[in-house]
């Protein structure tokens, strides 16, 4: 592999798993904080994407579009918290199970009757077309490092209200205690629903942040929601920057997985190195510490 090679995977393998933040760390904030094993969290992630699409399709701009569909997915979220995840917060993680696996199967169907089972392209806009030259010889599309540049935006605003504001103490407080916080008056409730509709967010818009890249297509969820499983459990529970953390290593592992193992493709051996490194390394990660890297430590 030469050095250009190597730069553009880096800044690819960069690229993938600040996206990947965007959906593990809403997952995190209602599998951490919350308690909720939420396996309809990467639906969220593919109705982003085909909002996105549609979205773009009839009002003729992406922007637009990304606007419109965060609002449409925060309203989604809100609305099933209030029907289902309420419901939840007390039970067993058997029935969280369930429910949520009940919804990947509602929102699959729907998106078959809405939108079909075509693969479908999103074009980038404009002023973000084209590459921008690095060095003499690397030249990089301005719209991944766009949404690089967002993506670590977002991470420093979430780091931010989580750790330094009264609204992300009280989040903080709430994963700790949840019965202090209700007798100190907060509303636990309106706190729930603020989280859940954060991590709609995050993975509705990584959705619509991917779409032009990686195209639009049944089963992108699933696909996106096993792998923010890992780095959640890789990252810690709860943990906004051990998301982070293990999401850019994610993001190395499969990227240069995915380049040693097209080099390697003719001669048969590890024609699954790339998936099966990230759960390798999962596994060294359980092994020298079992609640993750920045999880806390097990009594």
């Amino acid at each position: 592999m030469d050095i250009v090679t190597f730069l553009i995977q880096l800044l690819n393998a960069v690229q993938y798993g600040l996206l990947l933040f965007l959906v593990a760390g809403g997952l995190t904030l209602i599998f951490g904080i919350m308690g909720v094993i939420n396996l309809a969290h990467g639906s969220f992630y593919m109705i982003g994407a085909y909002l996105a699409w549609s979205l773009s399709e009839q009002l003729g701009s992406l922007w637009l579009a990304i606007v419109a569909g965060v609002a449409l997915s925060v309203a989604l979220g809100l609305l099933l918290e209030w029907l289902f995840f309420r419901h939840l917060y007390r039970r067993d993680h058997l029935y969280q199970v369930l429910l949520t696996y009940g919804l990947i199967l509602i929102f699959e169907e729907l998106r078959s009757i809405l939108w079909g089972d075509d693969v479908h392209g999103v074009r980038v806009p404009e002023v973000l077309s084209g590459s921008i030259p690095l060095t003499d010889t690397l030249s990089y599309p301005v719209y991944r490092l766009w949404i690089s540049a967002v993506c670590v935006g977002l991470a420093a605003l979430l780091y931010f209200v989580i750790q330094r504001t009264r609204l992300g103490m009280m989040i903080r407080a709430g994963a700790s205690n949840r019965e202090m916080v209700q007798a100190l008056g907060i509303d636990i409730g309106l706190l729930h629903r603020v989280v859940f509709a954060l991590g709609v967010a995050l993975a509705a818009l990584a959705g619509m942040l991917a779409a032009p890249v990686s195209s639009v297509f049944p089963g992108m969820g699933n696909q996106v929601l096993i792998v923010c499983f890992v780095v959640v459990v890789i990252g810690g529970i709860g943990s906004i920057k051990g998301a982070l953390l293990a999401a850019l290593l994610i993001g190395l592992v499969d990227t240069f997985g995915k380049v040693v193992e097209l080099e390697i493709a003719g001669f048969g051996v590890l024609p699954e190195l790339a998936g099966m490194s990230v759960y390798l390394m999962m596994a060294a990660v359980l092994l020298w510490r079992p609640e993750g890297i920045f999880g806390r430590r097990l009594a």
